[in-house]
């Protein structure tokens, strides 16, 4: 391993040296009539030749580059333009194959002047660099604040979708899992479980970088992360080479906000309401070549909640013995429980970060996140066993529990960064990014159990067991961009990952008034390291104007190992894998359009959710736990798009396939167990395996549409078939899932705007079950204030229904259960913020990340790793 580190920075170092000579290639760029980018040219044929014009578009007054500027190449006389291009994201541009003559080149981006100016190609000066083209801003500045236009609420984009949280009223005041349940193609259940395109297997990252916040539980990670601070989402159906190949089903890149303008400036925002309330503040200053952001949240929940578990056990043979012989009866008997209680939590994080650019090609990043967060839940539990349905005589193993569960988490990241560029005309860049995190997770539960109907007094059991689990993760990641031609870029990178996890669990009882003794069947500490050396390569093409081919691979190398404190059972294992990826583009007629075939192989991780051995048994007949011994699983990925603008509106058209054939699935075993007090009762056990064939197919269809220039609408429809097989538990299952979602919005005047969601999902499949349907919706209302510097916003969240019922079904053979949630997530919220400071507009400068999208995260509250 130390091998490998030296190897990868002595490489590093060699890259730092003197410039190859190149010429320069274009950067990807938004398709020409995408929102957010410039709108398609309408262009007269011109007479071709071996004429090159190209130059670099800057901000008049800041000399940074304007991203995607329009260039349009007109007649000496006329307006109808007879070529044109956008430029790059570091401004630049050029337009070739052009003819002698006379012309006039005209340069406009939304929010600055036009600039034309006359242009001449001559037979001896067929070339003709113009150098740096300044652009004067248009922007109005209302008292101290400068008021730029607003992006639309989707964006299609040539490699994903964005959906732009902060252009969302309904947002205001909520969590990050009310922002991910309106991106395209991403759904998240009134749990927080987050899925894409119908699979948990997603990789969520914070500005590009992994956090330790979703290292355990995406699920309570979306709860801890306020709307108001989210600028963006980006939905990744198909990523490069050079992500890890983590995510079968993509990543969700969450783009937290953070500006890049002169000055001093901020926000604060309060918001207050019946299921959450938060207050966040963000202060950022930057002076010349020196920039620190910072932000402050705070954040508490309420969490009303009643549950149910109805359950029938039998025999697998069909065959119960009794005093009068076997007798043919396969129920052998009925378990009913009913949970009522209350929760509640909260917590803040903190965020600051340092940018430093001593020399335009030189930059330097320094950040560092914090994040507290603790919550609990005090639940009455009233279980009853049944032998005979409803016969209150058959009764068995009855009582009454006083369930109190407590969860506190911390977790840090700090992350820095150099990158090195070499000139405005050149894409050739090399970045150099380390990160270590940390994450320590505590949770127990405490029980109190009486008989059933008996005063709550002197309990006749008595169990708390504590867990602490830690993931600590370190990383150095280079990447190294150099286009070998206009037409041609490659990129290469590697990176080494380590990671190192444990879990200290124990289980402490006591009977009929004893003291608490720990109970040594049950108390252990578990570690496991990973740690991950990858290396990968791209090669970008063009090949003629109408196709754009990228190739890739990426080559993983894995070593892991785990045990059980004083115990000899350790086990380790290595494996080595190649990724492919390819995809390639055709630029379709119609001017923006493209059709896009992809291929690409993932590998997907667990992580400390899924191998967590802590034996979760808050109810003694439903045991949890992890399984420390899983494999990673391995998917092969298809997909067709078809993208296309007509007049301002977006189409997004996917057909897909996923196909895994060693996925985690969790199974389910019902066996004979004893309660606390040493009756015989009978039990389900959860735990993970990779024991499923999952294949997928299915069709997503996003759209978005101004019907008025004041109404935007835009919504995602999602069908696909789902089959899951497992020949270890002689099981299948299969059936069509749908879900769907409209987002609209509009803008009155004075300042005042409405916007609505509203979304449906139907039954899931799952292995051994099936998960209900559900649906949610909400209305919001913002009104601009003090000269746009301040929003004051009202939203209610399903305001005509009270709560949402969601129930799993799960069969064994020999149990069929039945799990009932009450989600009670009607609630009403008013959210007020304030913009102050001085703003000057500077373009941010494009920057690489840290992306650890290897492991596989929790996809809820109530898992083995909880």
């Amino acid at each position: 391993m130390k091998n490998t580190v030296l190897l990868m920075l002595a490489s590093s170092s060699l890259l730092s040296g003197s410039a190859l000579a190149q010429a320069p290639a274009p950067a990807a760029r938004p398709a020409a009539g995408a929102p957010g980018a410039p709108a398609a040219l309408a262009t007269s044929p011109a007479p071709r030749g071996n004429g090159r014009i190209s130059g670099t578009v800057l901000d008049g007054t800041t000399k940074q580059p304007v991203e995607f500027a329009t260039v349009a190449l007109l007649p000496a006389t006329g307006e109808k333009p007879l070529d044109g291009t956008v430029a790059d994201d570091k401004g630049r541009f050029t337009l070739k194959g052009l003819a002698p003559g006379s012309y006039r080149l005209s340069i406009s981006f939304i929010g600055y002047g036009s600039q034309v100016q006359p242009i001449t190609l001559s037979e001896g000066k067929m070339t003709l660099d113009l150098g740096n083209v300044s652009l004067a801003s248009e922007a109005k500045q209302l008292g101290e604040v400068t008021v730029t236009g607003e992006r639309p609420v989707v964006e299609s984009k040539p490699d994903r979708l964005v959906y732009n949280a902060a252009q969302d009223a309904t947002n205001k005041g909520g969590t990050a899992a009310d922002v991910l349940r309106k991106a395209p193609m991403v759904s998240v259940d009134p749990d927080g479980n987050l899925q894409l395109r119908g699979s948990g297997n997603v990789r969520v990252l914070i500005n590009g970088k992994p956090s330790a916040v979703v290292a355990n539980d995406v699920a309570q990670a979306l709860k801890q992360l306020p709307a108001d601070q989210i600028k963006n989402v980006e939905v990744i159906t198909n990523p490069s080479a050079k992500y890890d190949s983590e995510g079968s089903a993509g990543i969700i890149n969450i783009v937290l906000k953070e500006n890049n303008l002169q000055g001093i400036n901020g926000n604060v925002g309060l918001a207050l309401g019946t299921r959450n309330s938060n207050g966040n503040l963000a202060l950022n200053v930057r002076r010349g070549k020196l920039g620190i952001s910072s932000a402050l949240n705070g954040w508490a929940f309420y969490a009303p909640g009643v549950q149910g578990v109805d359950r029938v056990d039998r025999n697998a043979t069909g065959v119960v013995q009794t005093p009068d012989g076997p007798q043919n009866v396969a129920t052998t008997g009925y378990l009913m429980q009913r949970n009522d209680g209350n929760g509640g939590g909260g917590g803040g994080n903190g965020r600051i970060g340092l940018d430093y650019e001593p020399a335009p090609n030189h930059a330097f990043n320094l950040s560092l996140n914090g994040n507290v967060f603790r919550n609990q839940f005090d639940v009455d539990v009233v279980s009853q066993y049944y032998l005979e349905q409803g016969a209150p005589t058959s009764q068995r193993n009855n009582f009454e529990r006083e369930l109190l569960q407590k969860f506190r988490t911390y977790s840090y990241d700090l992350t820095g960064s150099y990158t090195r560029s070499f000139g405005q005309q050149s894409r050739r860049e090399w970045t150099v990014l380390a990160q270590h995190n940390r994450n320590r997770r505590n949770s127990s539960y405490d029980v109190d159990e009486f008989g059933l109907y008996a005063p709550h007094v002197n309990p006749y059991y008595r169990e708390y067991s504590p867990n602490e689990a830690t993931n600590q993760e370190n990383t150095l990641q280079t990447d190294y961009v150099h286009p070998l031609s206009d037409k041609q870029t490659v990129e290469v990178g590697g990176k080494i990952i380590l990671r190192d996890v444990t879990s200290d669990f124990r289980l402490l009882n006591a009977r009929n008034g004893g003291e608490l003794t720990l109970d040594p069947t049950r108390t252990n500490v578990y570690s496991y390291n990973q740690d991950v050396q990858a290396g990968y390569a791209t090669y970008a093409t063009s090949l003629g104007k109408k196709y754009n081919v990228r190739l890739g691979g990426r080559v993983e190398r894995t070593e892991l190992g785990g045990n059980f404190q004083g115990q000899d059972d350790r086990f380790s294992t290595s494996y080595t894998n190649l990724l492919p990826n390819v995809a390639l583009t055709r630029n379709l007629k119609q001017q923006g359009s493209t059709l896009r075939l992809s291929y690409s192989r993932r590998i997907q991780r667990p992580s400390i959710f899924y191998l967590n051995p802590y034996p979760n048994q808050t109810d003694p007949y439903n045991l949890q736990r992890g399984n420390p011994k899983l494999n990673a699983e391995y998917s092969d990925n298809y997909e067709v798009n078809w993208n296309t603008f007509v007049k301002g509106s977006v189409i997004n058209l996917t057909a897909y396939s996923r196909i895994t054939n060693n996925a985690i699935e969790a199974k389910r075993e019902t066996r004979a167990g004893t309660d606390p007090a040493g009756n015989a009762i009978t039990l389900v056990e959860t735990t993970y395996g990779n024991i499923a064939r999952n294949q997928t197919y299915g069709t997503n269809l996003f759209g978005s549409v101004k019907p008025v220039p004041k109404w935007d609408i835009s919504g995602n429809v999602s069908i696909y078939y789902v089959y899951l097989n497992s020949a270890a538990l002689n099981t299948s299952n299969s059936g069509v899932v749908y879900s769907a979602n409209l987002n609209s919005g509009y803008k009155f005047d004075k300042g005042l705007s409405l916007q609505f969601f509203g979304m449906l999902n139907s039954p899931r499949i799952q292995l051994q079950g099936t998960s209900s349907a559900w649906q949610m919706y909400s209305i919001g209302l913002r009104k601009t204030l003090f000269k746009d510097k301040a929003d004051l916003t009202l939203n209610a969240d399903n305001p005509f229904t009270k709560y949402v019922r969601l129930t799993n079904d799960f069969e064994t053979v020999q149990s069929k259960q039945t799990n009932t949630t009450k989600v009670f997530n009607r609630g009403v919220r008013v959210a007020f913020s304030y913009r102050f400071g001085k703003l000057e507009n500077k373009p941010q400068r494009p920057r690489r990340s840290i992306r650890n999208d290897d492991q596989k995260a929790g996809e809820g509250g109530n898992g083995p790793g909880n």
